[in-house]
C-alpha cells in the first residue's frame, strides 16, 4: 500500500553505509585525511547500526481477552518501525480504575499511563505531585503531534496546561437516528426544527407508521445513560455545562434554556412519546426497541444509525434508517459535542527521567501516528487483516493464516492517539448510511457547544463532584416524570448550591478568570 512513510531507522543504517561505500569507492588509499573521514564514517555507520532500541512501558485497557503479544506480528511491525523495545500491561477495562490507583500509589509508574480523565482525584493528585511530564511546550516540534486539535488539547488541560496527549474521537459526533421507512409510510419530510421533530415523534407514537393497523409504536427510546438529554438541550440554546457571561462561569442547569429544554422532555413523557421508564431501562438494549419495529427513533452518536439499521434488515429486509446532526432552535443550530478524545497518555517522570528521554517517549507518539501506523494499529497487516482499493481500506478480512498469533490485536488499537485524526478518510465506507455518517460527523464541527469550564478542577468538585452532578441529574428526571414542577426544581437546585455548587461555581470561574489573565 502507498502510504506516506517516514524513515525508519533501518533506512538511516542502510544510507550511512552506502555513504562509507562511496568514500571507500573514490579513495586512493594514500591521502590521511581522507582515511581519516572514512574512520569517521565508518564509526557513525557504526554507531547507527548498533542504536538500541528505546525501552518504552506501558500499561493500557483491554476490552479483549485474546490480546496481542510480543510475537504478534503487528507488535513486532510497530516495534521495527519505531526502533523501540515495547512492554504492553493490557490491564481489563472492569479493573483498570483499582489497578491506576495501586499504580498511582506505587510512585513505580509505567512510562505512558492511560487515564480516562486528568481530572480524576488520583491522577489531578498526581500531576499535581510532579509525577508527570508537561508536554505542551514540546508539541509543536513534532510533525504529527502539532496537528493536535486546539479545543481538544484545552479539554484535556488542567488549569491551563498540557499533561497528556489526547486518544482522538470524532468531535462531532452527535446525531438523530430515525425510521426513514416510516416517515416516508407517513409522508413526512425530514425534520429541520425542533417543532418538526416533536412532530415526528408525534406521528410515530400515534399514526401507525409501520402500517400494521395496531397501536404498538412511540416515538423515541431513552435509556438511563443521560446523553440524549444532554444532546438535546443544546438545540434550545443551552450551554454545554457551563456558559461564560461578565467574565464569570454559569452553571448550564441554572439557565433558563436548559428549563426551557426540560419543559420539552416533559413533554414527550407526558404525551408517551418516549418510553415511560427511560430513567432505569438497560443502555445495553438501546437499540432493540428500533430493530423490533417499536421506537422510531434514537439520539445519540452517529454510529448507532449503520449499527442499527445492518442489524435490523437482518429481520425487516424493508426497513430503513437515516441520520442527521441536529434540528434548529430558537437561536440556530446547535449539537453537543463529544470532549474530542477517549482520555489520554500521560508520560511519567520515575520511568522516563530526563528531557531526552522525554523527547524519545514524545517520538514515539509521533511516530505511531504516521499513516502506516495509524492503518496498522486500527486495521492490522494489509492482505491479511484488511484490503485496499483505490487506496482506501474497505473491508476488515478473516485471517488467512490460521497460525497468525495476531488475528486480533484490537487491545493495541487503545495505543493509538490519532493525530491528526485521519481514520474516517482512510475507510471506504461499505454502506451509504456509513458514508453519511462520516458526513455528518464532519458537519457537526461547525455546531458544536464548547465547555468554556472544561480544563478546570476545584477543590470542591474533586470532593463533592460526584454526589452534586447526582443531584442534578435526580431533579432533572424528578421534574421530567412530574414528582417535582418548577417550584421543586427551583428547591433541588438551591440546595445544590448549599450543597457545594455555590462553591464550586465561584472557584471555577475563578480558575476561568485566571486563565484569561495570563
Amino acid at each position: 500500500m502507498n502510504w506516506d512513510k517516514k524513515k525508519k531507522p533501518l533506512i538511516a543504517t542502510t544510507s550511512a553505509l552506502l555513504a562509507v561505500t562511496v568514500i571507500a569507492g573514490c579513495s586512493s588509499g594514500t591521502d590521511s585525511s581522507q582515511a581519516t573521514d572514512k574512520a569517521k564514517a565508518t564509526a557513525g555507520a557504526t554507531t547507527a547500526a548498533v542504536e538500541k532500541p528505546l525501552p518504552i512501558s506501558i500499561m493500557l485497557k483491554s476490552y479483549y481477552n485474546d490480546t496481542a503479544t510480543p510475537e504478534s506480528k503487528v507488535w513486532k511491525k510497530l516495534e521495527e518501525y519505531t526502533n523501540t523495545k515495547l512492554d504492553f500491561q493490557f490491564v481489563p477495562d472492569a479493573s483498570y480504575n483499582d489497578k491506576l490507583n495501586i499504580t498511582l500509589a506505587s510512585g513505580s509508574i509505567p512510562s505512558l499511563l492511560f487515564v480516562n480523565n486528568a481530572k480524576l482525584p488520583a491522577v489531578a493528585n498526581a500531576i499535581k505531585g510532579g509525577a508527570f511530564w508537561e508536554i505542551g511546550p514540546y508539541l509543536k516540534d513534532y510533525p504529527n503531534l502539532k496537528q493536535a486539535n486546539p479545543t481538544v488539547l484545552n479539554n484535556t488541560s488542567v488549569n491551563g496546561k498540557y499533561y497528556g496527549l489526547y486518544v482522538s474521537r470524532p468531535i462531532g459526533r452527535m446525531g438523530i437516528s430515525y425510521r426513514k421507512d416510516w416517515l416516508d409510510n407517513l409522508g413526512m419530510k425530514e425534520p429541520k426544527t425542533i417543532d418538526e421533530f416533536y412532530a415526528m415523534l408525534k406521528a410515530f407514537a400515534n399514526n401507525d407508521p409501520d402500517q400494521n393497523g395496531k397501536n404498538d409504536t412511540y416515538g423515541m427510546v431513552i435509556t438511563k445513560y443521560a446523553g440524549p438529554f444532554d444532546i438535546m438541550q443544546t438545540w434550545f440554546g443551552a450551554p454545554n455545562k457551563w456558559a461564560e457571561k461578565d467574565g464569570k462561569l454559569i452553571p448550564a442547569h441554572l439557565t433558563p434554556e436548559y428549563m426551557d429544554a426540560l419543559k420539552f422532555f416533559k413533554k414527550l413523557y407526558d404525551e408517551k412519546l418516549i418510553n415511560q421508564d427511560f430513567a432505569v431501562y438497560d443502555s445495553a438494549k438501546w437499540n432493540d426497541p428500533i430493530i423490533n419495529g417499536q421506537a422510531g427513533v434514537a439520539v445519540d452518536v452517529t454510529e448507532r444509525s449503520y449499527q442499527i439499521e445492518e442489524k435490523m434488515k437482518q429481520v425487516n429486509p424493508k426497513g430503513s434508517i437515516d441520520l442527521i446532526g441536529a434540528v434548529s432552535g430558537p437561536t440556530g443550530l446547535h449539537n453537543q459535542p463529544t470532549a474530542g478524545h477517549n482520555g489520554m497518555f500521560l508520560i511519567s517522570k520515575s520511568n522516563v527521567k530526563t528531557e531526552a528521554d522525554l523527547k524519545k517517549v514524545l517520538t514515539f507518539l509521533d511516530k505511531t501516528n504516521d499513516k502506516e501506523m495509524q492503518a496498522l494499529l486500527n486495521f492490522g497487516l494489509e492482505g491479511v487483516h484488511y484490503k485496499v482499493e483505490d487506496g482506501k481500506v474497505v473491508n476488515l478480512i478473516v485471517p488467512t493464516d490460521p497460525m497468525a498469533p495476531d488475528i486480533n490485536n484490537k487491545n493495541m488499537t487503545q495505543l493509538l492517539s490519532s493525530i491528526p485524526y485521519i481514520i474516517l478518510d482512510m475507510f471506504k465506507p461499505s454502506t451509504p448510511l456509513r458514508t453519511k455518517s462520516i458526513e455528518v460527523q464532519k458537519a457537526n464541527e461547525k455546531i458544536i457547544v464548547t465547555n468554556p469550564g472544561e480544563p478546570f478542577t476545584t477543590a470542591t468538585y474533586t470532593q463533592k463532584g460526584a454526589q452534586m452532578d447526582q443531584m442534578v441529574e435526580d431533579a432533572r428526571i424528578k421534574f421530567i416524570v412530574g414528582k417535582i414542577d418548577e417550584a421543586g426544581y427551583k428547591a433541588e437546585m438551591d440546595l445544590w448550591k448549599k450543597s457545594g455548587g455555590d462553591d464550586y461555581t465561584k472557584e471555577i470561574s475563578e480558575a476561568f478568570a485566571a486563565s484569561k489573565a495570563k
